[in-house]
């Protein structure tokens, strides 16, 4: 089925053309000169060569140019992997913050502080700390559902927060000698997974998201929330809880992505309890059952991981034995209140991709009739 025919078939259930909210941005394609790269897979994920640094970008003569390309890559792969970075926990810092400011992110979005991470942390009140240990601690001590399915750890960082990260960067410094990979998951591609009408319906939906987990882990004296700001004026109190849209636009791209993650996602809030649990188990579905979606990541001691948490959810394999450790450091940098604009597109239209295989077939079907 060819993308004109793709557009004949759901003209009659989108939306009429409108101005866009934000005007997407482009690559520049500076980085492509001087830093390598190549697709870990065709939908999602960037790796760099090796002998590309972090460092080298933070300070080269044109700086800005690559910052602002480097942003709209990201945004359009979802992630991107760095190996083998001598970075300081400054310089960590400041590629994030750089990425968000290079992409246009409102003046008043810094870095994010997590609500259970202390000022007295070795790295400040900026990191949250990636520690299994902490991690096999809090496991045991939380009120939460036991499932021995691993796939209820996908998640988006701290989207109970009303201001979101749009990039965030990991550095894992201590590794098991095997095991402990990440993977991540389009929000662009799962948004493809869904009927035209289907898609319709979501978009006029929001969502409740809660940081129950954390609270959990306060009401236990394990933790105190910080009542914020953290890191903008928008994230503040200890009830950790909002609301956001189910489908959200990427203000980088243009494109639409599903905004929804078994982490922190509670409710539908304009649906009954039993038609917002079907519905949601359907879209994590579609997230951790479609594997051509995800990208799997090894990790080697000192590599980097760059996502675009408006549109990808991620989740960490806890497959290695008890007496080996796991220990990075997270840096966020806020970007904005996610939102819906009715005249954004998905990734394949405005790219000219035709839909997936099984989307093509049902749209083929719909376009007989």
């Amino acid at each position: 089925m060819t993308y004109e025919q793709v557009t004949e078939a759901t003209a009659a259930l989108s939306l009429k053309p409108q101005a866009l909210k934000r005007q997407p941005l482009k690559r520049n394609f500076s980085l492509d000169k001087l830093y390598p790269s190549f697709k870990v897979q065709p939908h999602i994920g960037t790796e760099f060569a090796k002998e590309v640094k972090i460092r080298d970008l933070l300070n080269a003569p044109n700086t800005d140019e690559l910052f602002l390309d480097l942003a709209v890559l990201i945004a359009e792969r979802n992630v991107a992997f760095f190996r083998d970075q001598d970075l300081t926990w400054d310089e960590q810092k400041e590629f994030a913050d750089r990425l968000g400011r290079a992409s246009g992110k409102p003046p008043t979005s810094g870095l994010h502080s997590h609500p259970i991470s202390e000022s007295s942390d070795e790295f400040g009140d900026k990191n949250y700390a990636i520690n299994s240990e902490l991690g096999k601690k809090f496991a045991k001590l939380r009120d939460e559902v036991r499932t021995e399915l691993h796939s209820s750890a996908w998640h988006s960082d701290v989207t109970f927060e009303v201001v979101t990260p749009d990039y965030t960067v990991l550095r894992l410094r201590e590794l098991p000698p095997e095991g402990g990979d990440t993977l991540w998951a389009s929000a662009f591609e799962l948004y493809e997974r869904l009927s035209p009408a289907f898609a319709a319906f979501l978009e006029g939906l929001t969502a409740t998201h809660t940081g129950d987990g954390f609270i959990a882990l306060n009401k236990a004296g394990l933790v105190s929330i910080n009542p914020g700001p953290r890191g903008a004026p928008e994230d503040v109190g200890t009830h950790l809880s909002t609301s956001h849209p189910v489908i959200r636009t990427n203000p980088i791209t243009g494109w639409k992505g599903v905004f929804v993650n078994h982490g922190f996602t509670r409710r539908i809030n304009e649906l009954s309890k039993d038609e917002s649990d079907a519905v949601l188990k359907h879209l994590f579905n579609l997230y951790t059952q479609n594997h051509d979606l995800q990208v799997r990541f090894k990790w080697n001691k000192h590599d980097v991981a760059v996502w675009d948490n408006r549109s990808s959810v991620h989740a960490a394999t806890r497959d290695f034995e008890d007496h080996w450790t796991r220990v990075g450091e997270r840096s966020a940098s806020l970007g904005e209140a996610p939102y819906f604009d009715p005249a954004s597109t998905s990734r394949r239209q405005a790219l000219g991709i035709p839909p997936p295989p099984a989307r093509r077939a049902h749209l083929a079907s719909l376009a007989d009739k």
